[in-house]
């Protein structure tokens, strides 16, 4: 886990809205894969057609891209670039940062426009925003483990002497 940009806590209500945006954004722009992934490469939300991929080696390969142009960005001293769009023969793809921590990709074919998908794009980004905003709140609000403190040693031997 990179400590400068640490794992992403989902809650069940952050989960549901942020998979509903990314089926609407599936149908809206007519794309074939919607992928959420965050900045250290774990699939977030997936929507459309991401059963044949190999979405666990995408989303790694994505997040390194991003990383790397993140560094292109600091050596022409940008803050970072927020969108990338790569044409394919096939299938094209659209990346952009939602959030300065989620990576939001668009898989599309002949059947959409690059303009249609970065209008549906702005769109979803809009609404997400304030849902991972939600979440980074969430983050500093609730304990760090998922049993409210700290296990010692002491709580074990307990646990296990009985």
């Amino acid at each position: 886990m990179n400590p400068l940009n640490p794992q992403l806590v989902m809650y069940e209500v952050q989960q549901k809205q942020i998979q509903a945006v990314a089926e609407r954004l599936h149908q809206d722009s007519r794309a074939r894969t919607i992928l959420l992934i965050d900045k250290n490469g774990q699939l977030v939300a997936a929507a459309g057609d991401s059963a044949a991929l190999d979405t666990t080696s995408l989303s790694s390969l994505v997040a390194g891209n991003v990383a790397a142009t993140g560094g292109i960005a600091q050596l022409l001293r940008e803050d970072e670039f927020t969108a990338q769009f790569h044409e394919g023969k096939g299938m094209s793809i659209h990346m952009s940062l939602v959030g300065r921590r989620i990576i939001l990709v668009v898989l599309f074919d002949k059947n959409t426009t690059q303009g249609l998908v970065r209008l549906r794009v702005k769109k979803a980004q809009d609404e997400l925003v304030p849902i991972f905003e939600e979440l980074a709140k969430l983050a500093t609000t609730q304990p760090s483990s998922p049993f409210g403190t700290e296990i010692t040693d002491q709580d074990i031997d307990n646990l296990f002497n009985d």
